[in-house]
């Protein structure tokens, strides 16, 4: 495409993205459905330029970023805690999908060879947890079913994408098992070992920028020089980039000044909004160029693709996790906790398996032509993928809240609970550090009488919000103020480390000390 059409996708997109967005709040649906819908009705008005998206642009472009956000912001506690069901869909769920996608498309689509097969099956594999999280915490579901469903994300994102590499690879490569076996030990350990490389460097340096800029810079190089020199070393990008995010994600702590970490999780939140969002509405966008290479036969054989892999994901995901499950027993050593994992659990995590921007980066990133890959069905296998996608986005993202409702998972405070608790615990801590500053003589009456005042009314709102009932100057104010903040933050991260806090309440009171953090309204 030429500057023109560049110019006009861009704008489609961002017209496609603003109105989703407004209609989504309204009609209460995921913006994906109507991005896709959207994506399609404008790729037929008159003058829009036919998409056709080159793969490496996909596979470059959209997923290193996408990977390393979601390993970043994982919750290492919580999914050690869960980490047999997390592992059993992650890993074993993960891969008997991908093999069981690729016997119904080998069956249905005859001129695919298994490695293409296999390829499409690792596109539909993986979850994405975006809307089944966003519809759990927005009814207050059990903690623990958003730490299973968030953590097998992360892992089954890798699995999935390492499979595809090696399924690509193969379409080109004689694969026997020996080597496939070799080459897949290669392609893991090798990105593993290279992107915890890349995070140790990354942490080094990011410690030593101060700029808020500087720093939202190098995030964003980050997952990049994870990927790009793993691909050209041979070895799994996507792990590269996973291992890399999560390695600096659970080193934060003194990495990140409060002045850049706001303005980068804003960032990080608009720059994967704008790269999922971008990918729904290419694949509408894609339509109309599928539209024109499906013949009569080809939309049988794309429809009948479409429903037999969303039934087969479905219904294989619902008894792995009914049937499976209970099998943990059996392994070595104790899994008490998931042991009691209820069925009532066990059947929500199985229906918030939708699919989303992942498989469409996949399937898009697919070669268009390769020996066993025919050109001309294309369009087949964007539709096929395209609205398994679509299907299960619509059957759980609707279903989901009626579910948790009428299994009585609904309604639990246990977020905002432990949000209270957690404030009232920092403020506590300033409260006490405080006294121990006046009485040192390190601040004067006047100046200690003042901050106590103000954080004895940060603890009255905090306690009001919970509902609970109500029955001289100092030489450095900034200091002061950094010293509290301080010790409010090691108050936070004691509580996170005893497990009294998840870590997604440790996040929003880290960012609620943000704000009060002198340090940011310097810059400010």
């Amino acid at each position: 495409m030429g500057p023109e059409s560049l110019f006009i996708v861009g704008l489609a997109i961002t017209a496609v993205v603003l109105l989703s967005r407004a209609l989504a709040a309204r009609i209460g649906v995921p913006d994906a459905i109507l991005l896709v819908v959207l994506g399609a009705a404008v790729a037929f008005l008159p003058g829009m330029p036919e998409i056709a998206l080159p793969p490496e642009v996909v596979l470059l472009g959209f997923l290193p970023p996408l990977v390393y956000y979601a390993a970043f912001f994982s919750s290492p506690r919580e999914a050690k805690a869960d980490a047999v069901p997390i592992t059993a869909l992650a890993i074993g769920l993960t891969t008997v999908t991908t093999l069981a996608v690729a016997a119904v498309l080998r069956w249905i689509l005859p001129d695919l060879s298994w490695a293409a097969a296999i390829a499409l099956g690792a596109a539909v594999a993986p979850t994405d947890p975006v809307a089944a999280i966003s519809i759990m915490k927005r009814l207050n579901a059990p903690g623990r079913l958003v730490t299973i469903v968030e953590g097998e994300n992360l892992i089954n994102d890798a699995v999935a994408l390492t499979a595809f590499v090696l399924a690509v690879e193969a379409l080109t490569t004689p694969f026997t098992l020996g080597h496939g076996i070799a080459r897949l030990a290669e392609v893991v350990a090798g990105g593993v070992a290279y992107g915890l490389a890349v995070g140790f460097v990354a942490s080094r340096l990011r410690r030593r920028i101060r700029d808020p800029g500087s720093q939202i810079v190098v995030t964003l190089l980050t997952p990049y020089l994870a990927f790009v020199p793993a691909e050209e070393l041979g070895f799994s990008g996507v792990l590269a980039a996973v291992c890399a995010g999560f390695y600096l994600g659970t080193r934060g702590e003194g990495m990140l000044q409060p002045a850049s970490r706001l303005p980068g999780q804003l960032f990080w939140q608009v720059l994967v909004f704008l790269l999922e969002s971008a990918l729904f509405v290419l694949l509408g966008l894609e339509v109309r160029l599928i539209v024109r290479q499906l013949t009569g036969a080809a939309w049988s054989s794309a429809i009948l693709g479409a429903v037999a892999v969303t039934a087969v994901i479905v219904a294989l995901r619902l008894a792995w996790t009914q049937f499976v499950f209970p099998l943990s027993r059996y392994l070595p050593g104790r899994h008490f906790a998931f042991d009691h994992l209820p069925w009532r659990d066990r059947l929500v995590i199985g229906w918030s398996g939708m699919r989303g921007a992942i498989s469409l980066a996949i399937v898009l990133s697919l070669p268009v032509s390769a020996p066993g890959l025919p050109p001309e069905r294309r369009g087949e296998r964007l539709f096929v993928i395209g609205a398994v996608v679509f299907i299960a986005l619509i059957g759980c993202a609707t279903t989901l809240p009626g579910l948790l409702r009428r299994l009585g998972l609904a309604g639990s405070d246990r977020v905002r609970i432990e949000y209270q608790e957690a404030r009232k615990a920092v403020v506590d801590a300033a409260l006490a550090r405080l006294d121990e500053l006046i009485e040192n003589g390190e601040v004067d009456d006047r100046t200690g009488g003042t901050f106590r005042r103000l954080y004895e009314s940060l603890l009255d709102q905090v306690r009001t919000e919970s509902g609970e009932d109500l029955d001289e100057e100092v030489t450095d104010v900034l200091g002061l103020r950094r010293e509290l903040v301080r010790t409010q933050r090691e108050k936070l991260r004691r509580l996170y480390s005893q497990g009294s806090i998840s870590a997604e309440v440790m996040r929003a009171v880290d960012r609620w000390l943000d704000l009060e953090d002198p340090d940011i309204r310097e810059i400010g």
